[in-house]
């Protein structure tokens, strides 16, 4: 029975089963020795004993609770009475560590409410569990972060209020979460990480927000701080639809009606035409193109400027080689897509350092869709607090 338990620290001596409860198995500690939180010395003195049980994981349909003994000691070095730790159950709780992941893990597929039934628990103690592990885990600090990738999420779409997602790249795990969008508590938050872990890390992946290059400059100087390809990208493509757009506007307002059906039927059904990689487009999308160039060539000459800028991001493996051909492309771009002509230029170092590790904020995404499905599942949470919580214990079952 004892290796059925398989518990550090004690060992089965008696079990009974009671109908319509469970197994109760009494167990008996194994150690005599406890170490005095106080003083550090070790102590056999007895002060008071303390039965409590506490419930386990299940054995078939049954529940199962073990009766233990978390015993009052005296240390006659300090004169400290303290209650004993058990590796198996956290302090001042009612349910083994095991039995708490195993509910944790429930709820992370599930919600409260089901999870409680289905385990005779009440919300209270399952929302208890997960205050207990996931504070912990908000509490820590990464290990080993070399690569840092810096995004955000909306809180509510469309009212430009976000949290900030700090991931650890090469883990593919949320390592942080900024309840600001603010220099000041992103600032707060990873100084709160200490010079240790900042100091480790050689790659911070970010967006064009200058605010978060500004906060890398200052608090991580040795990182090499990489502007995410696929944010110049978007910019490039919205300004591609921005023209789109105009010319179907500007097409509208024609008196010329048989001009003005034949711009607004070439346009028609295009811009995910001229946004899609050119290598993706079946036969019927590239005679779309050309339609397109029929009645508004400019945004033919906008696609393939756009599609070129892409070809350097995928083929070109080095920063100097990637510099001289974005260079290069910049010499044509300008009065095609201004704003991203000013933002490249702007932004150039931090571009081209893309090119030697090819460091992207693709897995940033992935979080952010993840974490976004984690809001929208009924939890009973309706604040940061308990929207962190439930992020971090996400990513720490699915690791």
């Amino acid at each position: 029975m004892t290796r059925l338990v398989n518990l550090s620290g004690v060992k089965v001596i008696d079990y009974r089963l009671i109908e319509g409860i469970g197994i109760i198995l009494s167990l008996e500690n194994t150690h005599k020795q406890v170490v005095c939180p106080a003083c550090g010395q070790t102590t056999d003195l007895l002060h008071q004993n303390n039965f409590q049980t506490v419930r386990d994981l299940s054995f078939g349909q049954q529940a199962v609770y073990l009766k233990v003994n978390r015993r009052r000691m005296r240390c006659p070095h300090c004169q400290n009475k303290f209650t004993e730790e058990l590796e198996f159950v956290r302090r001042k709780r009612l349910h083994t560590k095991r039995f708490v992941e195993k509910i944790i893990e429930e709820v992370l597929n599930s919600d409260i409410r089901n999870v409680a039934k289905r385990n005779d628990l009440s919300e209270q103690e399952i929302e208890t569990m997960l205050k207990d592990l996931g504070l912990d885990l908000v509490a820590e600090k990464p290990v080993n972060l070399k690569k840092l990738g810096i995004d955000e999420i909306a809180v509510v779409k469309g009212q430009r209020n976000y949290y900030v997602v700090l991931v650890d790249l090469e883990k593919k795990k949320v390592v942080g979460l900024v309840e600001q969008r603010t220099k000041k508590a992103i600032a707060e938050y990873l100084e709160a990480w200490g010079e240790e872990v900042l100091s480790e890390i050689e790659e911070i992946s970010i967006d064009l927000w200058k605010t978060y290059k500004n906060i890398a400059e200052e608090l991580i100087p040795q990182a090499t701080i990489v502007a995410d390809r696929f944010h110049v990208m978007k910019q490039v493509n919205d300004e591609l639809d921005g023209a789109r757009r105009k010319i179907k506007r500007e097409a509208e307002k024609l008196k010329n009606k048989s001009k003005k059906d034949k711009i607004l039927s070439g346009l028609a059904k295009s811009k995910y035409v001229l946004l899609k990689n050119q290598s993706d487009l079946k036969e019927s999308e590239k005679e779309k193109l050309k339609e397109v160039q029929e009645v508004a060539p400019i945004l033919i000459e906008m696609h393939c400027l756009k599609e070129k800028l892409r070809n350097i991001f995928e083929t070109q493996k080095n920063w100097g080689e990637g510099l001289l051909e974005i260079a290069d492309w910049l010499k044509d771009v300008s009065k095609y897509f201004p704003k991203s002509f000013g933002t490249i230029k702007r932004w150039i170092g931090e571009i081209i350092a893309y090119f030697d590790e090819g460091t992207t904020q693709g897995i940033v995404e992935g979080i952010n869709n993840k974490l976004k499905l984690i809001k929208r599942r009924a939890f009973g949470f309706r604040n940061f607090d308990n929207f962190e919580l439930r992020s971090f214990l996400t990513w720490q079952f699915a690791s």
